[in-house]
Parts: structure tokens; sequence; C-alpha cells
């Protein structure tokens, strides 16, 4: 069947739709998101010699992301970022404050949301191997725009910043892209069997 072709009594959109939209829906969607992500954040594992430590942040922003949509969930990385910045206590580790050095994360997190969001409207949550994909798109645009922020902000090169600002995340993210590549098509899976639809096989 070919890519983006809707089949009768098949849900469509992404996951929060499937059980209609309304506005007092998307405001707790949009505030559940963004306290979900603030709940990762306390998930901390300092890494030795950066300013950036492990945590679930990056897991929760994508998969908020896909399951919102794009604008819902770029609008809730944006509440995330600014309730934080004016004294939430949800950053990682339960800060608060304008995150000088990783500024660019939070700057990242609205922009894979929006992303991770669009590519899920398309589709690329309803199978694992696409959802791989999309983990590893939200993952890398975080990253395409926090490591050269990191860079400038620290003083450190390029090189550096990598060393100090993803490479100590992959095998973390590359985890998380499996659990998501379980937990996305799977809700897709329990969504289609409630609705009597037939098993998506468009990819």
């Amino acid at each position: 069947m070919a890519y983006g072709v809707v089949v009768p009594g098949r849900p469509t959109g992404v996951l929060a739709d499937v059980w209609g939209r309304s506005v007092i829906r998307d405001v707790l969607l949009l505030a559940g998101a963004a306290s979900t992500v603030g709940l990762a954040a306390q998930i901390v594992i300092p890494v030795p010699g950066s300013p950036v430590p492990i945590t679930g942040q990056t897991f929760a922003v994508v998969l908020a992301g896909a399951a919102l949509g794009a604008t819902r969930g770029a609008l809730s990385m944006l509440i995330y970022a600014v309730a934080g910045v004016l004294g939430v206590p949800w950053f990682a580790g339960g800060t608060s404050g304008w995150p000088a050095t990783t500024g660019g994360y939070l700057v990242g997190f609205v922009l894979a949301a929006a992303l991770a969001g669009q590519l899920a409207a398309l589709g690329a949550d309803r199978r694992p191997v696409h959802t791989v994909g999309l983990m590893a798109a939200g993952n890398a645009l975080i990253y395409l725009v926090a490591v050269p922020w990191l860079a400038v902000a620290t003083g450190m090169g390029l090189t550096a910043a990598v060393g100090a600002g993803l490479v100590p995340y992959i095998i973390g993210d590359v985890l998380k892209t499996l659990l998501a590549a379980a937990l996305l098509p799977g809700a897709w899976a329990l969504v289609g069997r409630r609705a009597g639809a037939a098993p998506d096989r468009r990819f």
C-alpha cells in the first residue's frame, strides 16, 4: 500500500487525536507533556568532564512530539523551557533559570518535538523500523543545535563539545530509541484493535 494512503476504519493522525480534540484536552496535553519532560529531567546521571548530565529528557521530548503532533509538541516544549527559565524547578536535577551552557538543548527540544510530530503525522510512528528513524531524527536535531551552542558558551572547540555534549549519550539514546520503537507502534496496535481496524501495512 502506498505511503500515506488512508484506509477507512484505520486511525489516522497522531495518537493524541485518536479520541478527538478540544481546547481543554489540548491544554491538558500540553501541560502533561511539559510536566513529563520535567519529571524525566530528574533522572540525572552526572558525566565526568561534561556540564551535561545524562537524563531522560530527550526520550520524553521526542516521544511527546510524536504523540502530540508538530504544533502541540513544539508548544509543550516551549512551555517547559519558558516555565523553567522563569523559575519552575524542573530542569535537570530540580534546577531552574536560564542554563547558559546547555540552553541549546532547550532550543533543540522545541525543534525536535516539532519534527517528531510532523513525522508521526505522516505515519512514521506506526512501525518499529520507522519509529527508530523518527527518534534518530529528533535526537540528531537536538544535538545539531546543542553541541555548537555548548562549544560557543564554554569556549571549547567543536570537537571537544562533541565529546562532552554528544558522545557520552549515544548508548543511552540507542536504548531509548529501541524502547520508543516498541511503545509507539504498540500504542497504535492497541488503538487499531479498539477501533476494529486492520493492521497497518503501509510501510
